[in-house]
């Protein structure tokens, strides 16, 4: 029945999700915003530093309280414009695919970005009391609210750019030219017509891209933000590693942008001293449901490590109990191996489903903050869930008590498995013996 399941599985959608997650543009989005993750983790931390988990009444908290906004300037300069930074990226990632000028793919994007906003012109008195002057950009769709028309204008940079290129329709140097002016001329073209499209949609249509794209996408973010999505998203990331297919590169490539949009929402309110409004962000996944790694797995590699009786079983647990502290779990996945064992799919796909119904209920009842920092992923779980619901130690209890209910959950089934692998020791231990006598019985007839 397996057999034919998995055989069905292999034909029918591992071919097609390879397709998905290697698929050029998805690809580009996906390691545009990755490449953002630094700025995104470093910035977020200006948040603990700004309102740091201390009592109120000690002299550093006042401090830092009563200069939140000089504190939080590196924040709002990385993280908080991070869609301006994941635009470049895109732009890059998707340029290098055809064999573009990544850094002309890049600044492309980035001016088809730019060119969807309307810059303010402020007011001389209000100027004045800024210590500034004529136009400014609105910041707020720089951040996570702009990521989607980042993305669309991403992609339309660079594919014009492919097009100029392509056709010829572009400025070619001669040879003895240096390669960074040539460069620089044969991107005159794509430039052009990119500014002009850009240009006339936004200042003489009039046409209001963050809040047409956002309008599309608001049922998107709301949906995503549900316990619902949640579990289907963990049951779909899970359903494909089961088969040795990387669901978080399928799925992800799909969700982050939303879980970004999410988050920085979060981050916003925070900074503004805001209750936070979402629960589904990134690190909520991180740091509540993939404990040890996909499938909540921290559970098996402890009881491989501490009660496996097989020889193998014991070996394995205390060569992947250190990874899976720190996030790291393929050693576990295909060491074991989870990836088409029956035996321990259910509780890979069953664990992380119920961590994150116990977790939303927790941060949707007010026992445990929200997320709002995106902490480094291969921090312990205790330590991560800590910072990334800046500084709430209840986040760390929590964290704790799913890696005892992951623990739970694996027990019956690392049971069988053991059970299964100790058997076949003997199995082969019984046959080696044999053999053994076979061999030293056939010697002592020819002697």
């Amino acid at each position: 029945m397996l057999n034919k399941f998995t055989s069905f599985i292999e034909a029918h959608l591992a071919g097609p999700m390879a397709k998905i997650a290697n698929q050029r543009h998805l690809r580009a989005i996906r390691d545009g915003i990755i490449a953002t993750l630094p700025l995104i983790i470093v910035g977020s931390f200006f948040l603990i530093i700004a309102f740091p988990p201390l009592p109120q009444d000690w002299g550093i908290y006042k401090f830092l309280s009563e200069n939140a906004a000089t504190v939080l300037l590196p924040y709002r300069m990385t993280m908080y414009i991070m869609s301006l930074y994941a635009t470049f990226g895109i732009g890059a990632s998707l340029a290098k695919t055809y064999n573009l000028d990544v850094v002309s793919g890049g600044i492309l994007s980035t001016i088809a970005f730019l060119l969807t906003f309307v810059p303010v012109n402020i007011p001389a008195e209000a100027a004045e009391a800024a210590g500034t002057s004529g136009f400014v950009l609105p910041m707020a769709n720089l951040g996570g609210g702009g990521m989607f028309v980042g993305i669309v204008t991403a992609i339309f940079a660079v594919e014009i750019y492919r097009l100029t290129d392509k056709s010829k329709f572009k400025i070619t140097m001669p040879e003895q030219v240096p390669p960074a002016v040539a460069r620089s001329f044969e991107s005159l073209t794509p430039t052009l017509i990119v500014i002009v499209i850009i240009s006339s949609i936004t200042y003489y249509l009039g046409f209001d891209w963050h809040t047409a794209i956002s309008k599309l996408i608001s049922p998107l973010i709301s949906a995503t933000d549900t316990l619902p999505s949640v579990l289907l998203l963990v049951f779909l990331i899970t359903f494909f590693w089961s088969f040795g297919i990387h669901g978080v590169s399928i799925i992800g490539s799909l969700a982050r942008p939303l879980w970004l949009q999410i988050l920085e929402t979060n981050t916003t309110a925070a900074a503004a001293g805001q209750p936070l409004p979402n629960i589904a962000a990134e690190p909520f996944y991180q740091w509540f449901i993939w404990i040890g790694g996909s499938g909540c797995t921290i559970g098996l590699a402890i009881l491989l490590a501490f009660t496996a009786k097989s020889k193998y079983g014991s070996k394995l647990g205390k060569a992947v109990i250190a990874p899976s502290i720190f996030n790291i779990n393929e050693p576990v996945i295909f060491g074991v191996p989870i990836v088409l064992n029956p035996t321990l799919i259910i509780p890979f796909v069953v664990t992380p489903m119920i961590c994150a119904t116990i977790a939303w209920f927790a941060t949707s009842l007010g026992w445990v903050s929200p997320v709002s920092i995106t902490a480094p992923w291969t921090l312990p779980g205790p330590i991560g869930a800590y910072l990334a619901t800046g500084g709430d130690w209840r986040a760390a209890v929590l964290n704790i008590i799913l890696i005892g209910v992951s623990i739970l959950v694996y027990y019956p089934f690392t049971k069988i498995y053991d059970k299964n692998e100790l058997a076949k020791e003997h199995s082969l231990e019984q046959e080696s013996s044999e053999t053994e006598t076979s061999n030293t019985t056939l010697v002592e007839q020819q002697g």
